[in-house]
């Protein structure tokens, strides 16, 4: 059985907890602020530490680094120094700052880190990425990607109902949030399905209502090396709450809407007209922790030396970089080239 530290008791920490119990997994050891607005019962036979130092001295074998954003890499590189796995949540960090200590320190302790892009398990977005793929050697039965637009709106006041969404890491810049860089999975999904970019543009900002001091709304522009251009909105407003992507290709469009639960799929006919919509639902059963579980699977697996991460630590700093270079490009009013 391995030993895990979880950093963090927050919901996203207690989600780890509750599927690596659920898989048989029972040695835990937890570093907490004792800040969360969450009860903490279900922990109480466990150790707990406040401080990492405290927390390492259990030699745990693996860490769920799921605290607040800007204080990720204060929990990361000592665990990886140690030799531990990392299961680090996304987005890596808040800056670029230290990175490169993180990746210096994993590659002497020799620690595998997999970050927490969990929509890379999505059977949805799985789908896509296969019929994307060429067939025999040739393009895709859709074709060419062209085209793209993600859309990621929900209201941010409903995400933690039992406490002040003023107060939690997506609303304070000092825990790194706001809305480009909390949001920020279709940026890693999309480099996934269509490779690295080329350049990007932004305009992000405090545009609604509430209050916050970060950005709560941003549309960003996209150039894939690949030719692929397209955008991606972003928002911490909306009601009812939306994430769909649809990609338009030579000789087809692909449709995803994450509430439907299924992917649509329209081929070109011979003559040039539009093919019927194909469906792919969901599995049967699927529900939204699915996807954090087959996730958990694969760490666990990642920890036993099976397999490599599917989503590695350069994927996390890739996706960063397009984050932070949204919120630059907003700020300066230019084109980010990469």
């Amino acid at each position: 059985m391995t030993k895990f530290l979880i950093a963090g008791f927050g919901s996203i920490g207690r989600r780890h907890f509750r599927n690596l119990k659920s898989l048989g997994e029972d040695d835990f050891v937890f570093l907490r602020s004792r800040r969360s607005t969450l009860p903490d019962d279900e922990i109480a036979a466990y150790p707990v530490e406040t401080d990492i130092r405290g927390a390492l001295a259990h030699h745990p074998d693996a860490v769920i680094v799921a605290n607040p954003t800007a204080l990720h890499l204060d929990v990361a590189i000592p665990a990886a120094e140690q030799g531990c796995h990392l299961f680090l949540e996304k987005p890596v960090s808040h800056s670029l700052d230290r990175l490169d200590q993180l990746e210096a320190a994993a590659a002497r302790g020799g620690a595998k880190i997999l970050v927490g892009f969990q929509f890379r398990f999505h059977p949805g977005l799985q789908t896509i990425k296969e019929i994307l793929a060429p067939v025999n050697g040739h393009r895709s039965t859709v074709g060419r990607p062209l085209s793209f637009r993600a859309h990621w709106g929900e209201y941010l006041p409903n995400w933690h109902p039992w406490e002040d969404y003023r107060q939690g890491y997506a609303a304070r810049p000092d825990l790194g949030g706001g809305v480009v860089l909390t949001l920020s999975h279709p940026l890693d999904y999309l480099r996934w399905l269509l490779g690295d970019v080329a350049a990007l543009w932004a305009f992000a900002g405090k545009l609604s209502d509430l209050e916050l001091a970060v950005d709560d709304t941003a549309e960003i522009g996209l150039k894939f090396s690949c030719g692929t251009v397209g955008s991606i909105h972003l928002n911490y407003v909306q009601r009812p709450p939306q994430h769909t992507l649809e990609i338009v290709c030579t000789d087809g469009t692909i449709h995803w809407d994450n509430a439907e639960g299924a992917v649509r799929v329209s081929r070109a006919r011979g003559d040039g007209q539009p093919g019927d919509w194909e469906p792919h639902p969901f599995p049967d059963g699927f529900d939204r922790n699915v996807m954090f579980l087959d996730q958990t699977r694969h760490f666990l697996a990642v920890c036993r030396g099976e397999v490599e991460p599917v989503c590695t630590l350069q994927d996390g700093i890739a996706a960063l970089r397009l984050a932070l270079g949204a919120l630059d490009s907003a700020k300066q009013g230019q084109l980010i080239s990469y």
